[in-house]
């Protein structure tokens, strides 16, 4: 990989990542439900991921429920040395197929053996805590669940996602933090709000700096609406000879130097174009031209 904006890599706890990550959110099928409609070019992706260098892949048990997890396993096991393979725990989803959370004490154990047994792993390198509201739970009841089983050796690093500011510092008093997973994109305000609390996302990425903790924007595109571009993105796209997607990418990777982003797709050339944004260099005149009023 040839990065034009700051590092070409990261330290994740002790662990060395590149700045552009791949999540296997988009492996299963519909609405992150079931199975592809061609598991061989799941697999293909993936492996074209680490083709490309990428050594972040970012999980859950819950997409599919198991497929990516599954997918992953035939794709790329025995895993490569350097591959970083991220979960997230906090959610379910039920036979209607929505997300709800499950942040109670035996969902959050129950959802670590999941990602053992579906990732074949003895020891999970990085689980985020993705939190939802949930009144009977609270924050700090669900973190001390994690830092729980990672004294028992189940996992190596405590990571967030979908949290507050406050959420960040309380959890920093309590533990170190691997890195941080909000969404975070070039999208027109309300897209690219945060879901954790109606802060900006911008307060959550202060604080990750201020630490020096990686940041992972999820839907980096906008869910694929970024993909098209329209208006300034399109218009700075053109003049920058590249495409409304990777100058989505580029747009991230230059607003801060901790960021990771981590786009997911189940194609090929999306993958290829996505990779090509690591190539486009910005100045900072346009990254404050294109970013959002939040």
């Amino acid at each position: 990989m040839r990065f034009a904006h700051g590092p070409d890599s990261l330290k994740l706890g002790d662990f060395v990542v590149r700045r552009l990550g791949y999540g296997a959110m988009r492996l299963p099928g519909k609405g992150v439900w079931g199975e592809p409609d061609d598991p061989a070019t799941a697999h293909a992706v993936l492996r074209r991921a680490i083709e490309h260098g990428i050594n972040f892949i970012d999980t859950a048990w819950y997409y599919g429920p198991y497929v990516a997890n599954r997918l992953i396993v035939e794709a790329l096991y025995p895993y490569p040395s350097d591959l970083v393979i991220a979960t997230k725990l906090g959610a379910r989803r039920p036979p209607d197929r929505s997300w709800v959370p499950a942040l109670a004490p035996d969902e959050l154990r129950a959802g670590i053996e999941d990602d053992l047994r579906t990732l074949k792993l003895e020891q999970l390198p990085v689980v985020h805590l993705r939190w939802f509201e949930q009144p009977d739970v609270t924050f700090a009841e669900a973190l001390d669940v994690l830092v729980d089983i990672q004294a028992e050796g189940k996992l190596r690093h405590i990571a967030l996602s979908n949290v507050t500011r406050a959420q960040l510092d309380a959890a920093l008093a309590r533990t170190p933090i691997a890195c941080v997973q909000n969404m975070f994109n070039v999208a027109p305000h309300p897209a690219s709000q945060s879901a954790a609390g109606g802060e900006s996302p911008d307060d959550v990425l202060a604080a990750c700096e201020q630490h020096g903790i990686p940041f992972l924007p999820f839907f980096p595109l906008a869910m694929g609406s970024l993909a098209t571009g329209s208006g300034a993105l399109e218009a700075s796209a053109k003049r920058h000879n590249c495409s409304p997607a990777q100058l989505a990418i580029a747009w991230l990777l230059a607003r801060s130097p901790v960021m990771l982003p981590i786009p997911g797709t189940s194609k090929i050339a999306h993958l290829d174009e996505n990779v090509g944004a690591l190539r486009v260099a910005l100045d900072p005149s346009v990254v404050t031209e294109l970013a959002p009023n939040r």
